[in-house]
């Protein structure tokens, strides 16, 4: 369900900014808050330490990468 989102007080130099890069990407102003909000808050989960070593293949045994000397 879409709500509205009013933002007071912001400086003129970001509303300038945003205005600025809203013309770059061809959308309005609303549109590129929107984008722009979504791009900060939509990010995907990160992992926690377990999955990222769960997620690592199985490249050898211990022995394979002692420290041999001479």
């Amino acid at each position: 369900m879409a709500t509205n989102l009013i933002v007071r007080n912001v400086d003129v130099d970001i509303v300038k900014s945003l205005k600025e890069q809203a013309v770059r990407n061809g959308r309005s102003a609303e549109a590129e808050h929107r984008a722009i909000l979504e791009a900060a808050l939509k990010r995907p989960r990160k992992r926690s330490l377990y999955e990222v070593l769960a997620s690592m293949p199985n490249v050898g045994r211990d022995s394979d990468f002692e420290f041999r000397r001479g």
